[in-house]
């Protein structure tokens, strides 16, 4: 079948039409700084997305999943180049078809050109110009897209440094009332560290701001998942906004006002932002009717768990209730959105995902010192048995039954009050093993465990109010919500 001339030439204005918006993805997406990519870039990432949604689809432990997820982000630039270069074959084929006999000789100048840098068989002037348009289209093409990568990976480092900090300070997952629990517990020194939150605040506030122009600019660092399984950089902004929440509502004299007020508005700019840039209709301000899904009962778990380090709180939990709903109805809705498109890990107060799976409290370590250890000392206390630790006098072979009875220490040189081990002039002769154990002082030499004890202890549990709504938050605003 022969294409007339004059249809060859409408042809030819849609390829020149479909180079015009391949090019515009190109220099939108990889020069310009801001998101001017376009739509071919958010269709390119929604058909990637939707395919490692299906492949994971089948897998329920999180852990495997998120080694899948791992190469979305490359496998997204990989589609990228591909794309641009596939519209813009497609482009310049239908702009040679009215200079060769038929389209089958259109596509194979256009391939040699793009890929190949031209083609010496070209006679015709028209022909040869396009030829070089689409060898000229094609490096450039490539070469940003190599260039592009260095600016991706140091815009994730920056990112992923930030947040391998914070895990010491809010876990791993990230939750805000670990995160307060722990900056006042401070490793168990006895000096709590509360006064380097207002410094800490204003870190975050400038590390989303960092985060919000990164991420919609570049697109592609969304899907770029921490090293960690257990680590994201939406639950760990989630977490921040979250403490500061708390610290505002509960100790509203004690909270560093300002720092924590700007880090709040600076990060659910930031949630509001990326969440728009991925396709969400998230309004710029929250609708406070709506309320937030999380309950009064998690903010109670919360609370109690910040008392078992003995948080300095000031006001009745119902009365800072509402205050706290005011401030996370702000960012609520757009971080949940983007920690379900991500797929981010299900750590606590971080919404629903995609698959059916637990949230995940923070992990905490077990105590890592040796039963006997001296604190003062960094060693262990003379008359103490350790597990790892075993001295040359207290091995079982060396020691008989007779010589440690009850019965051969008599009070006048063996008071009933217990001294530590090092006061003893005998050592461990004179110190018996079950006595050391049940006759166990604080100050004697023995571990004393000062970490959070777990989530479900019922000391110092807040009473739920007789009228109190999850449903009825604050008011959301960057002003402070009324005391």
């Amino acid at each position: 079948m022969t294409v007339p001339v004059f249809a060859r030439y409408i042809f030819f204005a849609l390829g020149l039409l479909l180079v015009v918006i391949d090019g515009n993805s190109v220099v939108g997406t990889l020069i310009v700084p801001r998101p001017a990519g376009g739509r071919l870039m958010v269709w390119v990432d929604r058909a990637n997305h939707a395919w490692f949604g299906l492949i994971t689809k089948p897998i329920s432990d999180f852990r495997r999943r998120d080694r899948v997820l791992a190469a979305e982000a490359a496998t997204l630039l990989v589609f990228q180049l591909v794309a641009w270069l596939a519209v813009a074959y497609l482009g310049f084929t239908l702009m040679l078809w009215p200079f060769v006999p038929n389209f089958t000789d259109a596509l194979d100048t256009a391939g040699p050109a793009l890929w190949f840098i031209g083609d010496s068989s070209v006679r015709g002037w028209g022909e040869r110009l396009v030829q070089y348009a689409a060898a000229f289209f094609g490096l450039v093409t490539v070469t940003l897209q190599i260039a592009y990568l260095p600016t991706l990976y140091s815009a994730f480092n920056r990112r992923e440094t930030d947040i391998a900090l914070l895990n010491a300070r809010a876990g791993v997952p990230s939750w805000g009332p670990e995160l307060l629990a722990r900056t006042h517990y401070a490793l168990g020194s006895g000096q709590s560290t509360i006064g380097t939150l207002p410094d800490f605040y204003e870190q975050w506030e400038r590390w989303a701001a960092d985060i919000a122009e990164s991420h919609t600019t570049y697109l592609p660092l969304v899907r770029f998942r921490s090293p960690r399984p257990l680590s994201s950089w939406v639950t760990a902004l989630l977490s921040v906004l979250d403490s500061a929440a708390m610290y505002l509502a509960l100790s509203p004299n004690a909270a560093p006002t300002v720092p924590a007020r700007l880090c709040l508005r600076s990060g659910f700019q930031c949630f509001g932002d990326i969440a728009r840039a991925l396709g969400y209709p998230v309004p710029l301000e929250p609708d406070a009717s709506q309320g937030i899904s999380l309950t009064y009962d998690d903010f109670l778990k919360g609370i109690k768990h910040m008392r078992k380090v003995d948080f300095p709180i000031e006001r009745d939990p119902a009365d800072a209730w509402n205050d706290f709903v005011g401030w996370r109805v702000n960012y609520e809705l757009a971080a949940y959105a983007v920690a379900r498109n991500v797929n981010a890990v299900p750590a606590l107060w971080s919404g629903p995902r995609k698959h059916k799976v637990e949230q995940m409290a923070p992990f905490r370590p077990a105590p890592g010192r040796p039963t006997g250890y001296h604190p003062a000392k960094g060693r262990l206390a003379k008359g103490r048995s350790s597990r790892n630790h075993r001295t040359e006098d207290h091995r079982t072979e060396d020691h008989r039954t007779e010589d440690h009875r009850p019965a051969e220490h008599r009070p006048a040189e063996h008071p009933a009050k217990t001294h530590p081990a090092t006061d003893h002039p005998g050592g461990t002769d004179h110190t018996p093993t079950d006595q050391v154990t049940n006759d166990r002082h604080p100050g004697d030499g023995a571990v004393q465990d000062h970490r959070p004890a777990d989530d479900g202890a019922t000391d110092h549990v807040a009473t739920e109010p007789a009228r109190q709504d999850a449903t009825q938050p604050g008011h959301p605003s960057p002003d402070p919500p009324p005391s």
